[in-house]
């Protein structure tokens, strides 16, 4: 009797100090219904597009690379990374309109979203190319589904917040953002 009592209270014991539920953080709810390109946050392996009117030789795709940068021709690196779009659109520009163009017209679009990855109890863990709209369930989906040990009623992200890497608890239907490495459990029972 004491030892199954134990056992209770140690496994509640460690339930009680989870991550904090992904809907009561600001990270969150600062997120819902505002589009990614507003929200998201470039880091390395991104792949965008810099658009800088009537200049087509200092236009094209650019991947940010392990430094949180792009090398752009003429302006060489300006960093990316921890930015969204429209702010690395302001980088540009600047870096331009400091003694090299009068009046830049610069626009920046996400091409290519670095992976998500997920492992624990699913059938095929790893890394999977990030679709906009993606949510936990989906992305459960993606990796072959949970396996007989899952607890599929507690699923975590792990996600950079301003710089740095946060875990919360996330029901099926959270948005996933590239970059966000899911975590499905073993279940006790």
């Amino acid at each position: 009797m004491f030892v199954t009592g134990m056992l209770c209270a140690l496994i509640l014991a460690g339930c009680s100090g989870g991550p904090p539920p992904l809907e009561s953080t600001d990270a969150f709810r600062s997120t819902v219904g505002r589009p990614l390109d507003e929200i998201y946050r470039l880091g390395t392996g991104d792949v965008v597009k810099v658009t800088v009117f009537g200049e087509e030789n200092l236009s094209g795709e650019f991947t940010v690379d392990d430094a949180g940068a792009i090398s752009m021709p003429l302006i060489g690196p300006v960093e990316a990374a921890n930015k969204t779009p429209r702010e690395l659109a302001a980088s540009v520009t600047a870096r331009l309109k400091n003694g090299y163009l009068r009046n830049p017209r610069v626009s920046t679009q996400i091409v290519g979203y670095r992976p998500f990855y997920i492992y624990g109890e699913v059938q095929e863990p790893g890394n999977y190319p990030f679709t906009l709209g993606l949510n936990v369930i989906e992305a459960v989906a993606t990796a072959g589904g949970y396996t007989y040990r899952a607890d599929q009623d507690e699923v975590y992200i792990t996600r950079k917040v301003d710089g740095e890497s946060q875990q919360f608890s996330a029901p099926p239907g959270a948005r996933v953002f590239p970059g966000d490495i899911i975590k499905v459990p073993e279940r006790y029972f």
